[in-house]
């Protein structure tokens, strides 16, 4: 699929994987909108071709005020890429006690509902526009984690929210093929993202170590180079892509 001349909507644009991930669809000639909180585009400077535009992804409304103005700019959407998520550790159970509730629930609610509220949405708006020669309209791409797969301890909660994001994948590709839309998620490994700031530079050269090769943190353009090879690539469907350089999780 073209990406010259689309529109992209991407999750989470102002930072980190979204905010890299819209700079590259931007650099490629997409006109990108980027969903984020409005604290966070209050603090972030996007480059030109990116339009951030304020909205909680678990909610219908202003996901639906987005695509709404997509609509309105006249451009047509064909790519989606869910990068909103959070990461809070917690265990099962510790010396404070069984693992909150709350917190388990928001985790599940930012990374699994609001990644389908936005995939059930913006699919909705893409069906609405004409096929390309293949009878393609777009792409949906969504982001999971290594976690999903072998998680660390302290992770249960991050842990189920993106093996239902992976889950969702196969069955998102085959519900959403009829109408020529195909879902893709990418699951990476240690990534250096705003996630990672609060960590030493000395734990953060540990976990660079760690993986196989290379032997350093994934950048957030190495997972925007991914999304734009996914888009580009009409064979990939219902499939999840590990970025990690072999990195398999231990338990600490």
């Amino acid at each position: 699929m073209e990406i010259t001349g689309t529109a992209a909507l991407v999750t989470g644009a102002a930072s980190g994987l979204g905010a890299a991930t819209a700079a590259a669809l931007a650099a490629r000639g997409a006109t990108v909108y980027g969903l984020d909180l409005p604290a966070s585009i209050k603090a972030a400077t996007p480059p030109a071709g990116v339009v951030l535009l304020p909205a909680d992804v678990t909610e219908d409304a202003p996901v639906r005020e987005a695509l709404a103005r997509i609509d309105d700019d006249g451009a047509e959407l064909r790519t989606v890429v869910s990068c909103a998520g959070i990461a809070p550790s917690a265990r099962i159970l510790s010396r404070k006690g069984p693992h909150d509730l709350d917190l388990f629930h928001t985790v599940l609610k930012v990374n699994l509902l609001g990644t389908f509220n936005v995939m059930r949405l913006a699919a909705e708006a893409i069906a609405r526009h004409q096929p390309d020669a293949d009878g393609q309209r777009g792409v949906v791409i969504n982001t999971a984690s290594i976690a999903a797969f072998e998680a660390q301890i302290g992770q249960i909660a991050y842990a189920a929210s993106k093996a239902g994001v992976s889950g969702m994948t196969i069955t998102a590709a085959r519900d959403l093929a009829q109408f020529g839309i195909r879902v893709v998620t990418i699951a990476p490994g240690t990534v250096d993202t705003p996630m990672m700031a609060g960590f030493s530079d000395e734990v953060r050269a540990g976990l660079g170590a760690g993986v196989p090769f290379p032997p350093r943190l994934a950048r957030p353009e190495e997972y925007a180079r991914l999304v734009t090879m996914i888009i580009e690539h009409d064979y990939l469907n219902g499939e999840t892509i590990r970025m990690d350089g072999a990195l398999r999780m231990t338990a600490r």
